[in-house]
């Protein structure tokens, strides 16, 4: 397997309210974040949403699409969202949201392993290449984002 560690910031001119009231609802993301092709619900989640179960259908820049399914581990209202993933990639994502007078910064960290025969095979040498398709989902994340809240958007990925 393929380890990969991503941190990528979102600096979102509004509010800790508007961008949690998107970033909650999983189910929604597909109609303003064009990589996201499909998520369904496999699973609900108690009241919270928490222990719900999702799968993530992802396409990027380069030519090929990896699915996912996110089991929702922990949500704090306005500050934190954090899931364990399973399937085409193993691990554990987390985006936690802060306040910063008249703007959000997000922050998305993404630790996880590949789970596919060919992206292990491929990863000594098309690993930076897989980095630049993670950025690349990210930006068009902040854009989508950017659009659906009417404001702007600034990326910062590591």
């Amino acid at each position: 397997m393929a380890d990969y560690q991503f941190s990528t910031i979102w600096r979102v001119e509004a509010s800790v309210q508007e961008v949690w009231d998107i970033l909650c609802h999983p189910d929604l993301w597909p109609e303003w974040w064009e990589s996201l092709v499909q998520i369904v619900e496999l699973k609900k989640g108690d009241v919270r949403g928490i222990g719900a179960l999702h799968r993530y259908t992802w396409k990027g820049a380069l030519p090929y699409h990896i699915t996912f399914d996110i089991h929702v581990l922990t949500i704090q209202p306005l500050s934190l969202l954090e899931g364990e993933a399973s399937g085409e990639v193993v691990g554990r994502g987390v985006w936690s949201l802060s306040d910063h007078g008249q703007e959000t910064i997000v922050r998305y960290d993404w630790d996880i392993r590949t789970n596919t025969r060919w992206m292990n095979l491929l990863a000594p040498l098309a690993g930076p290449v897989f980095r630049w398709n993670h950025h690349q989902v990210m930006r068009d994340g902040a854009n989508g984002l950017a659009r659906r809240l009417g404001t702007r958007v600034e990326v910062y990925a590591g």
